[in-house]
């Protein structure tokens, strides 16, 4: 069978259901051994709410499952197969789930393409052309299987699933690793609950970005956590992540190997300036995902985007009976730009009346210790905190847990929280983690735990962060080279070979209105003086060459030529240079372009992203490029309000502006030229690796590139 193509979207709701959310399921390898996958299994399938079956040639039943000696035996066309069988069993079974058609089927087995051995990896290639001829949806192999905790469908080995239920939630577990994803679960032992809990293995079929795409369209899930090793396919990311963010559900992401794309080789400068993780932060903050750099804080983050809605107000209030706590809050919320505004005038009367003369009836608000001996007024404070139309949610400060008194406050913050729509966030810095209370704040709909004040102030940041992604409109998709300029550049491209020159490169993009410096190329020093006096001095001297890309460190550059002499003189001086080159250039004569006067000089660019294709790059220009790394990514293409927030994200964002009285730049000139080549890099995506334009000078009356590279796909590297 064919193998199939590299890229295909990504699975709907629909078309995993009968795997994810079956009405009968058969178990495979159903074994008399207790420890068996299959029997973990059918204990993990007491509670399912639909048919379970066995397949077992030597046994009529097992535990009180009917069994059956092949699956073309079974009574009816299940919607799932669970194969607990060796490896050596796998494909045969796959094969007889398709011709029976079934709707999907979890492999358990390993030794597949994880081991290395060539002879598997075309076992596994073999089972992902039977998922792709016949629609039979396959998770695994090398998997420990999901659960669909609505439906009580057990469908993994896990031993600790039947032994103690865990509540239904509205989380939704999406993980590559089955033990990474099990530590999420285990939520559920301290009072959390979830929806799914689904591992992917080695994802032969189905893949962590089905599994979110799946969860987009599950009106039993609201937020989805995702544990991810790597994407073959970032496509499909871009594809579940637009799902789940039209059907407003945030996605809370956490990627192992964060730094696996550093060692890539970039010919321009612009690939330079993008971090090795700049393709996944662009496509977080294109799909409002939550970020998360610690596995441990997965769940908690989950979990209060589970409870809270959508914020009502960017404004949080904090109260405590600490003066310290409150200090505690200020700090992380300057850390993470969450806002703490002053109550307004009928909160700040009822916070005037209830907290003592020695407390800081403020925001943030302490009541001092002095509520313990009148909870009332602790009461009091939160409430009128909590109905202020300018918070959008209360930070509660919990330094120390008493037996008699937290449970008692969880319910009363609770009680608030849920009449003023709005949530609660108990952070819990008691090193009493898991004293009274904490369970109970699990279980509560309106009331979030924090095990630290950072966690509670970087979630509520990413929260706003997400309500802000989720108002905006929809990010543009690669539309292909349909359009005029692309048709335009790509005749471009066909003229000009496997390598481009300067000239040629600008011509390709100019093609998409990006403005360049004119230029004349010359065979001698006669012809560039003729040429400097066509355009006036001062001019400036390149070498023409495909084979020298950055021609500054060649030595074939000369600036700021004032007269015919110095012009001859620096035509000699680059073709020496040139000569001196230790692979022997193509030289294809010598470019002679106007002067520049100085400016602001910025690099824009793209680069091709392994998972997620093109990118474009802005950053600080001309010789500083490297040094400085000031630089901003999206994933292309962008518009031109994303384009402003690139250039807003610089450091050096204020000489654009006018730094110290002096004139602004063309920002909306600027925001156009990376649009430009944002379109560019799309369109011809399968031609082009990394565009590189640098410098653009910048100045209150003009903007122009003075220079272009770009590098085609698989092009040889630069000697």
């Amino acid at each position: 069978m064919p193998a199939p193509d590299r890229h295909r979207p990504a699975y709907t709701y629909d078309d995993l259901k009968r795997l994810i959310d079956p009405r009968s399921v058969a178990v495979v390898g159903l074994s008399r051994n207790e420890q068996s996958f299959g029997a973990r299994t059918a204990r993990n399938l007491e509670f399912f709410k639909g048919k379970v079956f066995g397949v077992n040639p030597k046994s009529d039943s097992l535990y009180g499952i009917p069994c059956f000696g092949a699956i073309s035996a079974l009574p009816e066309t299940v919607d799932c197969a669970v194969l607990a069988v060796p490896v050596e069993a796998v494909e045969a079974l796959v094969e007889e789930c398709a011709a029976a058609g079934i709707g999907g089927c979890i492999i358990y087995a390993s030794g597949f393409a994880e081991t290395g051995r060539p002879e598997r990896q075309a076992l596994q290639a073999r089972l992902t052309a039977i998922a792709r001829s016949c629609g039979l949806r396959i998770v695994g192999p090398n998997c420990i299987g999901l659960i669909n905790n609505v439906s009580k469908a057990g469908l993994s080995f896990s031993s600790s699933y039947a032994v103690r239920l865990p509540r239904t939630g509205n989380i939704g577990i999406a993980s590559q690793s089955g033990g990474l994803g099990q530590a999420i679960a285990q939520a559920a032992e301290r009072g959390g609950a979830y929806s799914h809990y689904m591992a992917a293995g080695n994802s032969c079929d189905v893949d962590v970005c089905d599994y979110v795409s799946y969860l987009a369209g599950d009106p039993s899930c609201q937020v989805i956590t995702c544990i991810a090793e790597g994407l073959a396919d970032g496509e499909r990311l871009l594809e579940a992540g637009e799902r789940a963010l039209a059907a407003g559900k945030p996605i809370v992401m956490y990627k192992i190997a964060t730094g696996a794309a550093a060692a890539r080789a970039a010919m321009s400068h612009t690939g330079t300036l993008a971090g090795a993780n700049a393709a996944f932060d662009a496509a977080y903050r294109r799909l409002g995902i939550v970020k998360v750099n610690n596995i441990e804080d997965i769940y908690e983050t989950a979990s209060f985007l589970a409870k809270a809605g959508r914020p009502k107000a960017e404004g949080v209030a904090v109260v405590a009976a600490s003066g310290g706590a409150c200090i505690i809050t200020l700090d992380k919320a300057e850390a993470f730009r969450v806002s703490l505004p002053p109550p307004s005038p009928p909160t700040q009367a009822v916070l005037d009346a209830n907290v003592p003369d020695f407390g800081a009836p403020n925001n943030p608000c302490d009541v001092t210790a002095q509520v313990a001996t009148n909870p009332a007024t602790y009461a009091a404070c939160a409430e009128a905190l909590l109905a202020d139309p300018g918070y959008g949610a209360l930070v509660v400060m919990a330094p120390s847990i008493n037996p008699a008194v937290t449970p008692r406050n969880v319910e009363m913050f609770s009680g608030l929280a849920a009449r003023a729509g709005k949530p609660v966030c108990i952070s819990w810095i008691s090193e009493w983690k898991d004293g009274p209370g904490a369970a109970q704040c699990e279980a509560d709909p309106h009331v979030a735990r924090f095990r630290s004040t950072e966690a509670a102030f970087r979630v509520l940041a990413a929260w706003h962060a997400y309500a802000r992604t989720a108002g905006q409109p929809k990010p543009r998709l690669r539309t292909g080279p349909a359009n005029q300029a692309a048709c335009t550049a790509r005749k471009f491209l066909v003229a000009s070979g496997p390598q481009l020159t300067e000239r040629e490169a600008k011509q390709i993009l100019a093609a998409y209105a990006v403005p360049v410096v004119s230029d004349t190329v010359v065979q001698t020093s006669l012809q560039a003086v003729e040429a400097a006096e066509s355009c006036g001095y001062p001019v400036v001297l390149k070498i023409e060459s495909p084979d020298i890309l950055h021609k500054t460190e060649a030595g074939v550059v000369r600036l700021g030529l004032g007269d015919a002499q110095a012009v001859r003189i620096a035509f000699a001086e680059i073709m020496a240079a040139a000569d001196r080159v230790a692979a022997k250039p193509r030289i294809a004569g010598v470019l002679v372009q106007p002067m520049i006067s100085a400016g602001t000089e910025l690099v824009i660019g793209s680069q091709l992203d392994p998972t997620f294709g093109p990118m474009v790059v802005v950053g600080m220009g001309g010789v500083m490029v490297e040094l400085l790394q000031d630089s901003a990514a999206e994933l292309a293409p962008v518009d031109l309000r994303q384009a402003r927030a690139m250039l807003a994200r610089l450091r050096g964002y204020a000489l654009l502006t006018g730094f110290r009285g002096a004139p602004p730049v063309q920002i909306e000139t600027l925001a156009g030229i990376i649009v430009a080549i944002s379109e560019l890099a799309s369109d011809l995506a399968d031609d082009i690796a990394e565009i590189d334009v640098n410098p653009i000078i910048c100045t209150p009356g003009r903007t122009i590139a003075v220079d272009g590279l770009i590098i085609r796909r698989n092009q040889p590297t630069e000697t």
